[in-house]
């Protein structure tokens, strides 16, 4: 069954658009409240954050008003990382856990993730289960006073036991935190450890989250890096479960490049559980052929960093991610956690006292397009022929030595198309053949 608001990673949309209003976030929060007192009847506090959106603080005291009226306490942790609400949950043995983000949006869009009480993040039919008691959710609910906690401090001090105090000392760091949930959490942590930190994007005034700074946006980043001095760049999402890094020349890592190496550390030293390294089906397929020289392997799952948590579990593995920068470190957080994993690489640069332009070239990356489209209505795949034609054709002549992805963004009105393939000109006849039937078969925005 086809979920009608849940997506890769939570809700998502525009605040005030057709879905993500206060009235839906306190009719959801209902809905999900009686789902978790269903399983859970004894854990009764639910924990809130938000990243630094302006509609942030409506739609998490919306949520809260519906989890009370469905009979659960409430308690709100302010601006955090989405890894630290994951954390209080576990940490206080309480019930779910839930996130105001719109992730890596721009911030005129704001989303709903939530955690179950063992920090992990629903699964599909947790999320059909929500939205069938939607149905009977009440129209308006009352208002309450919203509880509160102070958790970053204890979030900091867990951060902090990852490596030696003072053992950044002489470090210098460039960290763009997006103007998002990071801003006081990250440039804290580094510090701590003795670096100097020249920080980017730590102004949040809520309308600024993710403007032309963050993960998605590391031009600014680079640019600093490049003036020269820094060890490395780490550049957050939104909400802080995710990091992009750049070598000390300025040259950017993507969460393929930051797996293989943990991956590889990990291998060697012996400390890769079950040899195992999961992935999605995004990821470069010079992630697998590294791996598998080194004597580990590859597990792949579809796009969605809880299907790789999911995988994680069942291979007894505790490393896995996605190319786009959520690296999920089990030994250390039940969730993504983009300064763990930014802390995770600087620790294999101490051990190895290699440079991270030196260790990212352990990853030999397939020559790899990929393009976004963004479409006015999501068609099911199947029913566009040009398209399905044109990916068939594809798989044909690339064989074994390449491959072609078509998908649809879970949280945004995107087509999402990924070519691999051996060579430079192969790859981009052949993403311009995708993206030439993709606007054949469907309306393009």
């Amino acid at each position: 069954m086809k979920r009608q608001y849940f997506g890769t990673d939570g809700i998502r949309g525009p605040y005030g658009g057709p879905v993500l209003t206060d009235a839906f976030a306190a009719r959801l929060g209902f809905a999900a409240g009686k789902f978790f007192l269903g399983q859970w009847p004894d854990r009764r506090q639910a924990f809130l954050a938000r990243d630094t959106r302006a509609s942030g603080q409506a739609l998490l005291e919306a949520v809260a008003r519906g989890l009370a009226a469905a009979g659960m306490s409430p308690c709100s942790l302010g601006v955090l990382p989405t890894p630290a609400v994951a954390l209080a949950v576990t940490r206080k043995a309480t019930g779910p856990g839930v996130m105001i983000t719109a992730s890596h949006n721009p911030a005129e869009d704001n989303g709903i993730k939530f955690f179950l009480p063992s920090g992990l993040k629903l699964s599909d039919a947790d999320e059909l289960a929500i939205e069938a008691l939607l149905v009977n959710a009440p129209a308006t609910v009352p208002a309450i006073g919203l509880a509160h906690l102070d958790f970053a401090a204890e979030y900091l001090v867990s951060v902090l036991g990852l490596l030696p105090r003072g053992c950044l000392a002489g470090w210098r760091i460039a960290l763009d935190t997006a103007n998002g949930a990071t801003v006081g959490t990250s440039p804290a942590v580094l510090r701590g450890f003795g670096a100097e930190v020249a920080q980017l994007g730590g102004a949040p005034d809520g309308a600024n989250i993710n403007a032309a700074v963050g993960s998605e946006h590391p031009e600014a980043l680079v640019s600093l890096v490049r003036e020269g001095g820094f060890r490395l760049g780490v550049a957050h999402d939104g909400d802080g479960d995710r990091c992009v890094l750049c070598d000390e020349t300025g040259a950017l890592l993507d969460g393929d490049e930051i797996l293989t190496l943990l991956a590889l550390h990990a291998l060697r030293a012996g400390t890769l559980n079950a040899r195992t390294l999961v992935v999605t089906q995004q990821s470069n397929l010079g992630v697998d052929a590294a791996i598998t020289a080194a004597g580990g392997r590859v597990c792949r799952t579809p796009v969605g960093d809880r299907y790789v948590m999911e995988r994680m579990r069942a291979e007894g593995a505790t490393l896995g991610g996605e190319s786009s920068g959520h690296v999920i470190c089990a030994d250390e957080a039940a969730s993504g956690d983009g300064l763990v994993a930014a802390l995770k690489v600087i620790a294999v640069m101490r051990e190895s006292g290699r440079p991270l332009s030196e260790l990212r070239k352990q990853l030999r990356k397939f020559p790899q397009r990929s393009s976004a489209l963004k479409v006015k209505e999501k068609i099911p795949l199947e029913q566009v022929p040009v398209l399905c034609e044109a990916i068939a054709a594809l798989e044909r002549e690339l064989g074994a030595g390449g491959r072609v992805l078509v998908r649809y963004s879970g949280t945004e009105a995107k087509l999402r198309l990924l070519v691999e393939g051996p060579e430079d000109a192969v790859v981009d006849a052949a993403m311009l053949r995708l993206v030439s039937a993709a606007r054949a078969g469907l309306q393009v925005i």
